[in-house]
């Protein structure tokens, strides 16, 4: 089979094609013939060697995947040869076939197609694990979402409505994307590069400012989020795009009865696997159902993941982005 190696940390131009043989199941694994597999933000961190979730090198990057059942282990009793499945691969996705756990295997619904369903395990369990779990969002409570115009972003913005936002604020890097946030149900949209978000917000909000805060960013934005964080209200951080942390005061919390939250979806499917099964299959639910619609901007071939990866460090990608074997 044909698959993709980080075989040293680095740029796009380390991602080689490389052919290789079949992988091999355990008893409680599966092997899964790849349809579709999702670019994250979390395999070019990979790539580089800042992702907590991956080790050295070599290694096949891809934390998603969608496909057809091939072969299941003996005591695999939750899919069947011929399912149609998400997973969350074992090591990796970006190849022809992968093998993943049974317990992080999943039977997809007939009407949601491979493109659809390869794009939304990351996103739409992290999105609902950040609002859901981590936030505890309530019916009424406002929503500020930064990198709003991203594939967590635009599923983020519906799921938040799904829950009973009463107003949802997206942020975005430039004016280019606003139309997307806007698309996927934001109330408003800003530039964080270009407007005081906390003047912006606190405007919006009447003095109230956000009761929940999503924050992939980090640095400097992490910090002025603080500054319209409401009374009461989680901040939830999963994410350094900048690669830089930010710094919080003690005495800005407790004193306001504020929360800073910390997610990672990597974490949780090491630390706690089981725990997703619920989560995936309210999210798979609201797909199908059509309430929520994952947005998918750009399909790559297999062979062209260097392209994809450069695609979304440009910064110009919104929604997802696959690669099709």
């Amino acid at each position: 089979m044909k698959a993709i190696y980080v075989n040293r940390f680095g740029g796009p131009e380390v991602l080689e094609v490389i052919e290789t043989t079949v992988p091999l199941i355990a008893p409680n694994q599966v092997l899964i013939q790849v349809a579709a597999v999702s670019v994250n933000f979390a395999d070019i961190k990979a790539r580089l060697g800042k992702y907590h979730g991956k080790g050295n090198p070599p290694f096949i990057p891809g934390l998603d995947v969608a496909g057809i059942v091939e072969s299941v282990g003996n005591s695999v009793t939750n899919v069947k040869v011929g399912d149609r499945v998400i997973a969350f691969p074992a090591n990796g996705s970006y190849s022809e076939y992968c093998v993943a756990d049974d317990k992080l295997t999943y039977v997809i619904p007939d009407n949601v197609s491979f493109d659809i369903a390869a794009a939304c395990p990351v996103v739409s369990v992290t999105s609902y694990n950040l609002l859901s779990q981590s936030a505890n969002v309530k019916k009424g409570e406002i929503v500020a979402i930064h990198s709003a115009s991203g594939g967590i972003g635009t599923t983020a913005i519906q799921i938040a409505k799904v829950l009973g936002a009463k107003m949802i604020i997206g942020t975005v890097g430039s004016d280019e994307k606003f139309a997307t946030a806007k698309s996927a149900g934001a109330d408003a949209v800003l530039n964080y590069n270009t407007e005081s978000m906390e003047q912006r917000i606190l405007e919006l909000t009447n003095g109230q400012g956000a009761d929940v805060i999503l924050d992939s960013i980090g640095g400097k934005i992490f910090e002025e989020s603080l500054k319209y964080l409401a009374p009461f209200g989680r901040i939830v951080c999963f994410g350094s795009s900048l690669g830089e942390s930010g710094v919080v005061k003690t005495n800005d919390l407790h004193k306001t009865c504020r929360s800073v939250l910390g997610y990672s979806l990597g974490t949780q499917l090491k630390a706690r696997p089981e725990a997703l099964a619920q989560p995936v299959s309210d999210v798979l639910k609201l797909i199908e159902n059509k309430e929520l619609k994952i947005v998918i901007s750009k399909k790559f071939k297999l062979n062209e993941a260097a392209e994809a990866h450069k695609w979304i460090e440009s910064r110009n990608s919104v929604g997802k982005v696959l690669l099709i074997p």
